[in-house]
């Protein structure tokens, strides 16, 4: 469905430029844009009401407020009339006939579609006829109230559903039709704001990091992933899918709710049984409507002991040597979803003393760290790596974390500031630690400054541990998996002596997954002097690890095998994690 804007310039309605002062000022006053473009006498409320009712085909008419039937007004709440500037004119059966200004807001229509349970006809009622009869039948005082009284039933800062389970929330379709019509208007958003609060609250007693929330062609997904894995949890009715998507936007406070076409991204905090909680939520329209990720940040679950993490004690040993350097360039890689941010502020947790200047910059800031001092980028400003890098060499730091290297600009400074008395931390997206050199000459840094600065490069990746309630011992007559053993290195004796498990069968302790937690594995290289002279001249990447496992690099894989010897993962966990070295 074409933008309001781009029907009127199509219609020389109004000018391009037209349209840009009003986009401009919609945003300042936070009103609609036909609003907007009456306001600035750039269209009257007649002919927006006559343009839109010959592009969408719909009919356009006057009503009288002593024509007003009085028994529909409590269809539409106060807050969604004066939200989507909607008003209900008569009822035939199961259809309802809806005024409204912009007949091509298909947000407002699903939403009155969905709070009625009624079949939407719209017709066109011009600007000042809507805002008459909403002044008069929907005041905009008894809108505010409506919303705080909600918000305040709801308890926004406190999700408190464990009692609850979806089939109690959700509306069956059989239920929908055959209960009264009374019953059916006041109670259709409630089970959408349960539902929300129900999947944010139960992903967070399940251990979550991610709520996917995807429309297919005829069914709603539902899927967790808890312990880097997907998991499908529920498939509410597909009619929701809209409602869904729109209570998370208004959550967020910031993200357009009537915008279905572009990507949006947003945060919302929230508490949930008394334990903060922090929603990275990201949108982005499908082919069947949009697909809503809601990355879950929970505070107390941030381990900053790198021990806990997985490292082993020679791995901790390197690391620790190369974040105590005064300066140079620390590097950690691996995909999204490995725990480079949690190995990064574990490591400035263990350097953060009053006598030292951190600061960070990062995209977006994760977890607050206390006597850090955290910069978010905000490109919609132009405040972006580089600009808040140039700003943090005229503070004097010590130490600065730079969420992540993925251009040029960033890469250059980060280097330079290494090469200049800071201690810079980062991350890049690479498949192993050798690789990151050639990904940084690919980003275009010359070979000298790299050998020059870097410090260290550790590379790492997530296993889920084996559920020690169910595990089961692998005994040496499973031909299969003593096959798989043996292709991983490991010997006869290593099978017979060792704790070594497979999944377990499921229980409730891990939800039946035969999984409970993540450890890391890690590649740790500490550049040599060999490795800075083979860097220099340009060495290829399986040079570089050649030379490396000489020094006594341990690859991923060799890090999973010690994990999987002291009993904590299984041989499919390392299979499916780690390539062989």
């Amino acid at each position: 469905m074409e933008k309001l804007g781009e029907i009127l310039v199509q219609a020389g309605k109004i000018t391009p430029e037209q349209l840009n002062v009003a986009l401009r000022k919609q945003k300042q006053v936070a009103k609609r844009l036909g609003a907007v473009l009456i306001e600035e006498g750039f269209i009257t409320d007649g002919e927006l009401a006559k343009t839109l009712s010959l592009q969408f085909k719909v009919s356009s008419i006057d009503i009288k407020p002593e024509d007003v039937d009085s028994a529909l007004i409590s269809l539409i709440s106060a807050d969604m009339a004066q939200r989507y500037q909607v008003f209900p004119i008569r009822r035939k059966g199961k259809k309802l006939i809806l005024g409204v200004v912009n007949p091509g807001d298909l947000e407002a229509i699903d939403a009155v579609e969905f709070k009625t349970g009624l079949k939407v006809e719209t017709v066109v009622l011009t600007f000042w006829k809507m805002k008459k009869l909403l002044d008069q039948f929907y005041p905009v005082t008894k809108a505010v109230d409506r919303v705080e009284k909600k918000e305040e039933e709801m308890g926004e800062e406190e999700f408190v559903f464990a009692e609850e389970n979806l089939e109690n929330i959700f509306i069956r379709k059989s239920e929908f039709i055959e209960e009264e019509e009374d019953w059916r208007a006041e109670a259709q958003e409630k089970p959408v704001i349960k539902l929300v609060n129900y999947l944010i609250t139960s992903a967070v007693q399940k251990g979550a990091s991610d709520i996917h929330i995807e429309p297919y062609e005829k069914t709603l997904r539902i899927r967790f992933r808890i312990d880097g894995v997907l998991q499908q949890v529920a498939e509410p009715p597909y009619r929701l899918r809209h409602a869904i998507s729109t209570r998370i936007k208004i959550m967020t406070g910031s993200m357009d709710a009537s915008e279905r076409r572009l990507t949006q991204d947003g945060r919302i905090k929230i508490r949930v049984e008394r334990k903060p909680i922090d929603l990275r939520v990201s949108i982005i329209p499908t082919v069947f409507g949009e697909k809503v990720v809601m990355r879950i940040l929970d505070p107390s679950s941030l381990m900053l002991n790198m021990e806990d993490l997985g490292f082993e004690p020679d791995a901790l040993v390197k690391f620790g040597k190369a974040i105590a350097q005064p300066y140079g360039l620390v590097l950690v890689t691996g995909p999204t979803g490995s725990g480079k941010s949690t190995s990064l502020y574990s490591a400035l947790s263990s350097l953060n003393k009053p006598e030292v200047n951190i600061m960070t910059v990062e995209n977006p800031v994760e977890y607050n760290l206390k006597g850090i001092n955290q910069v978010q980028v905000n490109r919609d400003i132009g405040f972006d790596f580089p600009d808040a890098l140039r700003a943090f060499l005229r503070q004097s730091p010590n130490i600065i974390l730079v969420g992540e290297i993925r251009e040029i600009d960033t890469a250059s400074i980060a280097i330079r500031a290494a090469l200049t008395g800071h201690l810079v931390l980062s991350t890049l997206h690479t498949n192993d630690a050798p690789s990151a050199v050639n990904r940084l000459v690919d980003i275009g840094i010359e070979p000298f400054l790299i050998a020059s600065s870097l410090n260290l490069i550790q590379a790492q990746r997530l296993l889920r541990k084996v559920c020690k309630n169910c595990r089961k011992k692998i005994e040496p007559d499973e031909a299969d998996k003593v096959g798989i053993l043996k292709k991983m290195g490991l010997t006869a004796n290593d099978i017979i002596s060792g704790d070594i498990y497979g999944a377990g069968s499921g229980c409730p302790e891990c939800n039946s997954s035969g999984y409970r937690g993540r450890i890391a594995v890690t590649e740790v290289m500490p550049i040599s002097m060999n490795l800075r002279q083979m860097i220099l001249k340009g060495g290829s990447t399986d040079d570089l690890r050649k030379a490396a496992q000489k020094e006594g690099m341990r690859t991923l894989r060799d890090d999973g095998i010690i994990k999987l010897k002291k009993g904590l993962t299984t041989p499919d966990e390392i299979l499916r994690v780690t390539i062989e070295s």
